[in-house]
This record gives C-alpha cells, structure tokens and sequence, in this order.
C-alpha cells in the first residue's frame, strides 16, 4: 500500500493521537450547529462547503463550524472530493495523488482510486505525488474528516497553474450524487489590519453568496481558482450558498494589524 505521510502534524495540529482527537472533538462541540435535517430533507442537501486550512489554533473554529454543518449527511457520505491550492511546488493543472491512503495521526483515509482514476482521463489532472507530499491545504481538513464521517473515500486534488473550468470540469465529472461530498479548501484576505480585512472578507462572502466568481481574486482568497470552479458549477446547478462563519485570525490567536480570513460557506442542492 502508498501511503502519503503527514507534513504538518505537529506544526498545523498535534501530532499526538489522544490530542489530536481530543482537539478536533472540542472545536466540533463548540461549534454553531445550523441543522438542516429532518423529514423531508432532500437527498444531496449538504452537497459542499468551502473552510479554510490555517493552523488549527488560528483557523480550526471556522472549519469547524463548516464540518459541523457538513456531518449532518454524514450517514449518507461514501466519498469526499478535497479541492485546495498549491502553496509549495509550482505545476501547471490538478494534482491527483498516486497514494491508495493518506495518513493523519487519528488513522488512514482510503483514496477512492477508481474516482482518481476517472479524473485522471481529463487532460487538465495528472498524477503529481510530489505536489501533494508538502501540501497542508488537503492535510489539515483530514482530522475533521475522519471526525465527521464513519466511514468515506478521498479523491484528493491540489490546484496548481489552473484555470477554474479545469476545477469546474473535474468537479463535474465527479459530482454523484448524495454519497459524494465536496470540500473547496481556502482562507481568504491576507496580511490586511484586522478592520480592513472584515470589509475585504464580507465582500468576498457576499460574492460567493451570489454565486459570482468573477469577483474574487487571489487576493481574496488564496484558493480563488478552486472556489470560482465550484461557483460555476453550484451556479449551473441551482445551488444555494449561505455563510456559515466569517472571521479572521485577530478574532481566535492572533494580533489584530496583519490578519488572514476565513470563511465556511455551505452550499445546498434543492
């Protein structure tokens, strides 16, 4: 068995088991819960999320608030497409991994290589280890994962020198139905003073509320490619989109004159 290693244990999250649960647990419980379920519910009704990937003590509550809400089709999750930028080796397209699991310190995950493989046939996705091997944005949304579904497949892809039809495209392919979830990977403004931020981050929300991709940026969001490909496709879709949390790193650990953004955003099928 391939198995892609941990990066940033230790570093984004603990790298101790017991810590790592016992930290993942807390943000989950402290999160909001916006519950959407009950009779009636539609199938595929939680279909994706967008959350951010900053360490844990600076943006785990944000993403916590994302799979909180996520969980709740967690009985029904088989598969869970992970989208994020590259922030450590440079290529053009998606990387897809070439690993049948990745590892974090709670266990493995299971790569869903025949989903890997079926995205693999388009021309923009090739099989890149090496860009997924140093890459925290995928790696730290694996806790919350393994915390929230019983039992789900990675299709893990790292967006490099892309354009956000190449994401729409692969997402399409891979859409299914409500045994598939998506998870978009970003954080937004960075490096802004913390009242500069809060105006750049609702402008980016409401962007994303209306399903407009044009109008985020890099600047706006470091994942702006992976997130403008899931709008276009939740526009062609009827998707609704709501933010869920909207905060920055001078809010949870850190100072207030250069701040990061995060956001969760949920997106429901009809």
């Amino acid at each position: 068995m391939k198995i892609r290693r941990p990066a940033v244990a230790g570093y984004f999250y603990p790298a101790d088991r017991d810590a790592l649960g016992e930290t993942v647990t807390s943000l989950l419980d402290a999160a909001v819960p916006h519950a959407t379920t009950g009779p009636g519910k539609a199938p595929g009704w939680h279909k994706a999320v967008v959350a951010p990937h900053a360490g844990y003590i600076y943006s785990g509550p944000i993403a916590a608030t994302a799979y909180r809400w996520l969980e709740e089709a967690g009985e029904d999750v088989e598969r869970v497409i992970l989208v994020g930028p590259a922030h450590r080796v440079p290529f053009r397209g998606l990387a897809a991994s070439g690993a049948d699991a990745f590892e974090t310190p709670l266990g493995l995950v299971e790569v869903d290589r025949e989903a890997v493989g079926r995205a693999l046939s388009l021309p923009c996705v090739r099989e890149r280890d090496e860009a997924h091997e140093p890459e925290h944005s995928l790696e730290v949304h694996l806790p919350f994962l393994q915390r929230s579904f019983s039992a789900f497949r990675l299709v893990p892809l790292v967006v490099g020198d892309a354009e956000p039809a190449d994401v729409e495209t692969a997402l399409r392919l891979l859409w299914g139905g409500p045994e598939t979830s998506i998870v978009v990977s970003s954080d937004l403004s960075h490096y802004l003073d913390y009242d500069s931020a809060r105006r750049e981050d609702r402008a980016t929300a409401s962007a994303i509320e209306a399903l407009r991709p044009q109008d985020i940026g890099p600047t706006q969001a470091c994942g702006a490619v992976a997130v403008q490909g899931l709008l276009g496709l939740a526009a062609e879709r009827g998707l609704r989109v709501r933010t869920l949390d909207l905060r920055n790193s001078g809010d949870t650990a850190g100072p207030k004159d250069r701040v990061v953004g995060y956001g969760a955003f949920a997106f429901e099928e009809a």
